[in-house]
Order: structure tokens, then sequence, then C-alpha cells
């Protein structure tokens, strides 16, 4: 089990946490063994079982110390089963996460949740602000994730994560997708899924681009000229997606764009599709502002006109959260890694977990 740190009181404990380097820089709440014992029960495991370990400084990833970061974000027991599997996402080999952590990019793990667990772990906020304050579970089961990559992965500030500037979702960076009012499938069930299933995804991702589009129902083009703006954020020129192509990026449609789409009979599949094709970019223009990034066109450039930014639709991952109006959300990602920091999904095991005695 961890090494217990001592102090005459929580004011010279929160004091003596900021000064290891513990903390995100904001107050945390106590980690007393009585509060983690509490967090570990919640997630029905030994607390000294091993998820894996945590890069770049390759800190075993225990359930206890998970439970340890749980309590210092401000989770309560409820959202355990939820901060647990976005910490398996990260550990996932295909995720990148050393290479994540180390990256000078402003790159921070976006946590998705679907399924059940949105309401029995939560309520995870999906709709106006989802990703602003105001929601303990979103604000908390971010900010736990976090505090696991500085003190089990060691990530801390210009000496292991070496992001030159960073966003605020490296505070915490999470939401839930808005089920019930959206038109299309549930992500996780295109995902491949049970809709009963509660899953977190997790994937690197800038932070979030604002998309601007006014629809109109009397344009026969509507659908696909907002395609084509979404396509503008995800893929321009100054994106790690355009440069370095082969990775991943997120699409959040408010509800009226999301109307907007399934008025033209669109589904996930298709919407991908016709971003994927949007978002291709003359070979000329990565020529122009790729600098060396742009060497792997050399044996193509004579013949290539265009290249596509995504391997495939299926790197697009499209969701609806959020209030409805003017504005969706893109957020495009690192694209790096031996794996392109892929995208993770990880189901969320709440038949373990026990209730907590009062």
């Amino acid at each position: 089990m961890s090494e217990l740190l001592e102090a005459v009181d929580e004011a010279a404990a929160l004091e003596e946490l900021h000064n290891l380097g513990c903390t995100d820089g904001l107050p945390v709440v106590i980690p007393t063994p009585a509060r983690v014992q509490r967090m570990i029960l919640a997630a029905g495991q030994d607390g000294d079982m091993v998820l894996g370990e945590m890069g770049p400084g390759m800190g075993i990833a225990t359930v206890e110390k998970v439970a340890t970061a749980a309590v210092m974000a401000g989770c309560l027991p409820d959202y355990m089963p939820l901060v647990l599997a976005a910490v398996q996402g990260v550990l996932d080999p295909v995720f990148d996460l050393t290479e994540m952590q180390a990256t000078t990019h402003c790159t921070a793990p976006l946590i998705i949740v679907n399924g059940p667990a949105r309401h029995t772990c939560g309520p995870v906020a999906s709709g106006f602000g989802a990703l602003g304050p105001g929601h303990r579970a979103n604000a908390s089961i971010g900010r736990a994730l976090r505090l696991a990559m500085i003190n089990i992965g060691g990530g801390r500030p210009g000496s292991a994560d070496m992001a030159l500037l960073g966003h605020p979702g490296k505070f915490t960076y999470c939401l839930a997708e808005d089920e019930e009012n959206s038109p299309f499938a549930p992500l996780h069930v295109d995902l491949g899924f049970a809709p009963d299933d509660s899953v977190v995804t997790v994937i690197g991702a800038e932070a979030p681009h604002s998309v601007l589009y006014s629809g109109d129902a009397d344009d026969p083009e509507d659908a696909d000229k907002l395609l084509g703006q979404l396509a503008e954020g995800l893929a321009n020129m100054a994106t790690n997606n355009a440069i370095l192509t082969g990775g991943s990026a997120v699409v959040v449609l408010n509800p009226e764009h999301a109307q907007i789409l399934s008025g033209q009979n669109m589904n996930r599949t298709q919407i991908t599709r016709r971003l994927w094709e949007l978002t291709h970019q003359p070979v000329a223009r990565l020529q122009r502002y790729g600098g060396q990034f742009s060497a792997w066109l050399d044996g193509d450039a004579s013949t290539l006109t265009q290249y596509p930014v995504f391997p495939q639709p299926e790197n697009i991952l499209v969701m609806m959260a959020g209030g409805s109006g003017l504005y969706s959300m893109v957020m495009p990602s690192w694209s790096a890694g031996a794996h392109r920091n892929s995208p993770v999904s990880v189901r969320v095991e709440t038949g373990q977990f026990c209730e907590i005695p009062g």
C-alpha cells in the first residue's frame, strides 16, 4: 500500500501536497485513509489490484492509487466506476499515454461517457455547458484522471509533461452523450457495444474548437454546408491532423445541428463518410505549410492532388451534446505516437460495485 504522509491538520496537509507537486495547482480534498478506503470499497476491488503501468514515469497504477486521485479530485464514490474505466482506457497501449504525456502538443484525454452509467454513476452532464463549470461529476471524474496522470504517471509540467502551453482540458475534460435527445444511435452502439452497456471512450484531444453555423431549412444544401463547416474546423492546415495525418478527432453536434443532418436522413456512418471526404486536403497545401512533415509525399506528389487527413471515416467520432443553437464543437487530436494516440473504449464494470454504507 502507499506510503502515508503526516501533517498537523488538513490545511498543512494541503500545503504539503502543493509543495510536493501532487496537485494540479488547485486545492484538493485531503486523501485520508478513511476517505481512500471508502473509495476503494466503491470499486469492489482489492486496493492492491494492479491496473497497469502509467507513463511516462511508469508508476504502477493500483486501485488504491486511483482511489486516492479520485478522493483528491472531489469525486463521490458513485463516480469510481467511471474513473477506473477512464484510467484503464489511457493505460491501453494503443492510447500511447507515455508519448502523449511527454509531447509538446496541447493534448489532454477527453472522456466521453455513454450508457446507463451516465445516470447511475453521475449524473454526468450532456446538455448546456457540459464541458464547463457547474457539473460536479464531469469536473471531478476528468480531474481524477489528470491527478492520476500526475501522481502515478509522473506527468508534471516542464519535466515529463512538455506541453508548450497546454489547455484548460488538462485540468478536466469529461462529458456524456445526450442519448435521450439524439436522433442518432448512441456512439457506443456504433462502436460495437450493446445499448445497455455503459462505456467510457478516451481520446487525446485539443481544446474544443467552436464551429458556427446558422441553418436554413429552405436550403437544399443545408446539411452539406454544415458538414463543410465542421470539416474546416476538424482538418484545417493548422491542426496536427492535417499535417501529421493518421489520427482521429471528435465532433460534438449540438441538437439543432444534429437535427439538420438527421432531417436529411443521415446516420452516423453517412455523416462520418461525408466528413472524411470533405477533410481531404490539397497536396500543394501540405507541401507549402507542412515543412519536414510533408516528406512522405515525395514518392506520390506527382500523382496525388489530394490526400486524406483521416485514414478512414471511422477515425471521426461523432456525438451529440450541449445546448441547441448556432455552435457545435470539434476536437482535433495529437495524431502521433506509435498508434497515433488512438481512441480507446472501455466497458464500465458496474455490476461489481457495491453500495456504500451510510
